[in-house]
């Protein structure tokens, strides 16, 4: 589009893959001709201690095993052009393929490809908390369908569970509708608020619709944290498991037996 850089470091940009509220996602290529993704982020006018966090964040992140998420592969996070270089994985997000895109019809997710699904997202989750790293922004367009399974991608929000910063406030950050009710109540994003998001992501494949389907921000936090969405489309024993994910209270589940939202 106008106005987007032809280079952004080593790597010549070849197209935009996407655009959001953080940046824009570029498809890319290396001196060797290596593809890649780059998210130049709305990062100029940020102050220095802030771009300083954020580095911090993404270096953390390139801690997690790269077999189930897009591998950081640079970081530069300097004004102007604040960016980081990850894996490009060739597929399509589960957001699209649900929905129908890349001139594909739409797509609901069967009981087999449910468990596939189910299994290597929440394999992902566990290599990514492992390292002590939260994700915040799980979400339908942040999986890739890559030929080697699901991918998780987008650590741009990120926080590092041992750090200062992911006990910070600072407001919400995240996709409304994927956000747990713990946040929405001024808590933390702690690895609970992951798998509100894995349950809510399971309900999307399943039934192609949104689990929490307000219009706007107070009717998403009221049903997020009031409303249970229906689980008919879910197989057993599946359903059991995405039913406590989606509890209101992340311990909850605990007290009662239902140990896996930890």
């Amino acid at each position: 589009m106008p106005g987007d850089p032809e280079r952004i470091g080593e790597f010549w940009l070849a197209g935009r893959l996407g655009a959001g509220g953080q940046g824009v996602v570029y498809e890319g290529y290396g001196p060797d001709g290596g593809r890649v993704a780059i998210k130049v982020l709305h990062g100029a006018s940020e102050a220095p201690q802030d771009l300083e966090q954020m580095a911090a964040e993404a270096r953390a992140a390139q801690r997690v095993a790269s077999f189930c998420t897009a591998r950081i592969l640079q970081v530069h996070l300097k004004p102007p052009r604040p960016y980081i270089v990850s894996e490009y994985i060739d597929g399509l997000s589960l957001q699209s393929t649900v929905a129908g895109g890349g001139g594909r019809a739409p797509r609901r997710f069967g009981e087999d490809d449910l468990h596939r699904l189910g299994i290597g997202i929440v394999t992902a989750l566990t290599a990514i908390h492992q390292a002590k790293v939260v994700h915040r922004d799980l979400k339908p367009g942040n999986v890739m369908l890559g030929p080697d399974g699901p991918r998780l991608i987008d650590f741009g929000i990120a926080r590092v569970l041992d750090t200062h910063s992911a006990t910070q406030g600072g407001g919400l950050v995240g996709t409304l509708r994927y956000m747990a009710p713990e946040v929405y109540a001024g808590q933390r994003a702690g690895a609970e608020a992951d798998v509100f998001a894995w349950g809510a992501i399971m309900v999307f494949a399943a039934t192609g619709s949104h689990a929490f389907t307000g219009g706007d921000l107070p009717a998403i936090a009221h049903q997020v944290r009031t409303c249970d969405p229906d689980l008919g489309a879910l197989p057993e024993p599946l359903r059991a498991l995405v039913a406590a994910a989606l509890d209101k209270d992340p311990l909850s589940a605990r007290r009662r037996g239902r140990s896996w939202r930890r």
